[in-house]
């Protein structure tokens, strides 16, 4: 078995919504039939007893190796604890070649557990060893190290049940929430709306104390120091006991409580001046808690307490400490809800101070203390007291963190508790953090947690607001382009700052930011991630779509143009026009529950899809009788169709008309497939609720020129003569052209044409079979790319098609497309009419607009 390529499928996808790993995996002989391998599922499962059941996707088939694959991908990466259960494993047309799709939730994670898997198989076909155990471990630490931590992962996961779509954008915390302009970020419990100025107001502990004290709130008395003398003379001007610890500091790095002797202070000062300058502050007495607030109200609270172990008269300190780090709630680092205790210098330190070490045995009941801060990074623990906090303490936290300007804020207060005003029992705030951890209010020791990821959600997003922008997606054989443009267009033309990608580039408010060919999804990411797109339109290409999958989770609009034999047949196991249909119709299965699918339905192929829509669907076709049409007009839903000389948008007995003498792009209707484009464009726009004067005057204001559709049946005079350039390169884009053509007088025809190497022998032949059909002269010319093609390969193919031809009368083959467009254009006479079907769109273009200005 050999695994040949690997993709990580970002986005909703041929197979699954979900994030998959897909793999192009080849078995040969018996690999294509496990129960031709002799004793291979034994030792399969001796390898790896919880496999689960092998089975083919279809029943009756054999159980191939690739299958194998697929089941123990999932199954490692489950039970490393990632949630994922999807697989699925399809047959391709070559023999032996499997295509592999398995659910990951972290990219690394599900790659790697694809090469454990083709371990696993090797390890069972030749009879060797595979640590499984090791293997699941690997992978669950290697999740851990990847995902989310729970604070910023919390929030996520508030977000998703919203609806709100999010995306990290780094390795850490960064993370987007909603699209366009309509998006927030966190980086970690911090949100953008926090100022930088806050931020630092919060490290500078001093500082805040000032704050504090200024707006009512009790804090401790204290102040920095700059040495071990300093600080002890701090002590005695305080009065003992006090706390060291940074000036600048969190997670209560460098923090020492109750000093009581110039000796701990001294092993004090020497921790926190690691991190920085070092302030001596009054110990208040009580228990530690954390208040945090989000916005302007308390949300959670707990009480921390130090890292401690109970003796039970017979084991050391280090056991006791051994046996609660087993705790599978304790991990290193944020990645669980507690961390392991660490018996360090600080540790050994608090234990002399209780006459203790760590191979003492304490006694029956004896509490050992081992860090006197209570941070749960330092392996403290945490109990919910969140119902029981006195409005006037929370109204304290609240006035904390407005003083100090942070809008997630974790107040830390020491007082005996928290059910009384921290003022009758002389309690007091003794440090604000920015961006604090949640995993105690989220999973603390004991008591509940607390929705404290839903509060953030709360103040990031009002009430009903999922922070996304409209999204378009276009796709189809022919039309993507002029529908995307014409839709954009629309958008723009009601006050929208739209993004739009396509074959063309990416724009943003009607600025090119890319060039080339920008209709995949990472182009669609970056436009979801520019703040100044209020509404979003994409051309989604196949290649994006199998390449990576959807740039985006799902869209209110999803419109299928027509379905073509032309368009990549043969290419990554898309053979038939069915396959490409099942392909098109993933950003249907994609649209919003309160979306729409605008579907030609006259194309069986693309009407079809209809049945898969989560959301509404709107059919549109110019002939208004067709029966898809009519079923659907007759169920009052929506329609567009071609009624005598005007488009009609129809719900219902609900009718808007709009003449085709006002839509310069359809020639006053008698161009067909811009007919089409301009029917798909008003129905995306009706979809998205724009109102119908808006509509009429962007119909109105469209023009085909370069300008507004470059490529796209360019209409241009030359001396007298019509030339049209277009980018058609598919069959049915041939037929469309020829029967736009055919409205147009002409006293001769010429046509330019090259052909994309990479499409059938079978359909560059088709191309210039139709054309001759059509047009008097053709000129064959060979591009600069011919995709993998043997010179002149293509150009053989071309004239093939056109043995038999009716209506040519001469061909040339032509080295270069300037040079072909050049002959064409000094042929003709006034009157005539040359179709130039262009390849390198912009340039040719350019090279147009110039002959013409000279002429």
């Amino acid at each position: 078995m050999e695994v040949q390529r690997v993709r990580a499928l970002r986005g909703p996808n041929l197979w699954s919504r979900h994030t998959c790993i897909e793999a192009i995996v080849v078995c040969t002989g018996d690999e294509n039939a496990v129960e031709r391998l002799p004793g291979f599922e034994a030792r399969l499962r001796a390898l790896f007893p919880t496999i689960g059941e092998l089975h083919p996707v279809v029943l009756g088939q054999p159980l191939a190796l690739a299958h194998v694959l697929e089941n123990a991908a999932v199954a490692l990466q489950a039970q490393a604890g990632c949630a994922v259960n999807i697989g699925h494993t399809a047959r391709t047309m070559e023999e032996g070649v499997y295509q592999v799709t398995f659910q990951y939730t972290e990219e690394a994670v599900g790659r790697r557990a694809l090469e454990l898997a083709e371990q696993l198989i090797a390890a069972a076909q030749n009879g060797t060893a595979f640590d499984a155990t090791a293997a699941i471990t690997e992978l669950r630490d290697m999740d851990e190290d990847e995902r989310l931590g729970p604070s910023t992962g919390s929030i996520v996961d508030a977000a998703v049940a919203r609806g709100i779509p999010f995306r990290r954008l780094t390795s850490g915390s960064l993370v987007q929430f909603g699209w366009g302009s309509k998006q927030r970020r966190i980086q970690a419990a911090e949100v953008d709306s926090t100022s930088g100025v806050a931020e630092s107001i919060a490290q500078d502990k001093e500082l805040t104390k000032q704050l504090l004290n200024a707006a009512g709130v009790p804090v401790p008395l204290g102040r920095p120091v700059s040495s071990v003398e300093d600080g002890w003379a701090a002590a005695q001007e305080i009065g003992l006991p006090v706390v060291v610890k940074p000036q600048d500091g969190n997670q209560g790095k460098g923090v020492t409580v109750n000093i009581v002797t110039r000796e701990q202070l001294a092993a004090a000062y020497d921790s926190a001046a690691a991190y920085g300058e070092v302030m001596v502050e009054k110990f208040l007495p009580g228990f530690d808690f954390r208040l945090l607030v989000v916005g302007d109200r308390l949300v959670a609270a707990a009480r921390r307490d130090p890292p401690q172990v109970i003796g039970d008269g017979r084991q050391t300190v280090r056991q006791l400490v051994e046996l609660v780090n087993q705790d599978p709630r304790r991990g290193e680092g944020h990645a669980t809800s507690l961390t392991k205790i660490r018996l360090d210098d600080i540790a050994v330190g608090r234990l002399e101070a209780q006459g203790l070490a760590p191979d003492s045995v304490p006694a029956l009941g004896q509490r050992v203390v081992l860090r006197n801060n209570a941070n749960l990074s330092t392996g403290g623990t945490a109990t919910d007291v969140t119902d029981t906090v006195h409005p006037e303490v929370a109204a304290r936290a609240v006035d904390a963190a407005q003083m100090v300007g942070l809008h997630i804020c974790g107040v830390d207060m020491v007082c005996e508790n928290v059910v009384r005003p921290l003022e009758e029992q002389h309690g007091g705030v003794v440090e604000v953090n920015a961006a604090p951890g949640l995993r105690m209010h989220i999973s603390p020791s004991f008591g509940r947690g607390r929705p404290v990821g839903e509060a953030v959600m709360d103040t990031l997003f009002a009430d009903g607001d999922d922070g996304r922008i409209p999204v378009v997606a276009v796709t189809g054989t022919n039309g993507k382009t002029t529908t995307a443009r014409l839709i954009n267009h629309l958008l723009a033309g009601s006050g929208l700052r739209t993004g739009m990608t396509n074959t063309d580039g990416v724009y943003v408010d009607g600025r090119q930011t890319d060039s080339g060919d920008c209709s995949g999804p990472k182009s669609a990411r970056n436009v979801l991630m520019h703040p100044d797109v209020d509404a979003a339109v994409f051309e989604v290409a196949r290649g994006g779509i199998l390449r990576e999958g959807l740039g985006f989770d799902r869209c209110q609009v999803a419109v299928v143009t027509n379905i073509g034999s032309g368009d990549h047949l043969g290419l990554n196991y898309i053979t038939t026009v069915e396959d490409l249909a099942v392909l098109k119709r993933v950003i249907v299965r994609n649209v919003a529950p309160h979306g729409y699918a605008v579907l030609n339905a006259a194309d069986h192929n693309v009407a079809a899809m209809s049945a898969t829509c989560p959301g509404g669907v709107i059919f549109f076709a110019r002939d208004r009788q067709h029966p898809v049409m009519a079923t659907h007009r007759a169920q009052g839903k929506r329609t567009v169709f071609v009624d005598q000389d005007a488009i009609v948008a129809a719900e219902g007995s609900w009718r808007e008309r709009i003449p085709l003498r006002d839509v310069q792009l359809t020639r006053n209707g008698t161009i067909g497939f811009q007919v089409d484009n301009v029917m798909a464009a008003v129905a995306a726009a009706w979809a998205v609720g724009l109102d119908w004067d808006s509509i009429r005057s962007g119909l109105a204001s469209f023009k085909s020129d370069p300008g507004g559709v470059p490529g796209r049946f360019n209409v241009m005079d030359y001396r007298g003569a019509t030339v049209i350039a277009d980018y058609g390169h598919n069959t049915d884009a041939m037929r469309a052209l020829v029967a736009a053509v055919d409205t147009m007088p002409s006293k001769k025809r010429s046509v330019v044409i090259s052909g994309a190497g990479d499409r059938r022998d079978s359909d560059i032949r088709d191309q210039t079979a139709i054309l001759g059909e059509a047009f008097d002269d053709v000129i064959l010319y060979q591009d600069a790319a011919q995709r993998g093609r043997a010179d002149g390969e293509v150009m053989a193919l071309l004239r093939q098609g056109l043995e038999g031809a009716s209506r040519t009368r001469s061909i040339d083959e032509i080295r270069g497309e300037f040079v072909a467009i050049d002959t064409a254009l000094a042929r003709l006479q006034p009157g005539d009419l040359s179709l130039i079907l262009v390849d390198q769109v912009e340039e040719a273009l350019a090279h147009l607009a110039k002959r013409i200005a000279e002429a």
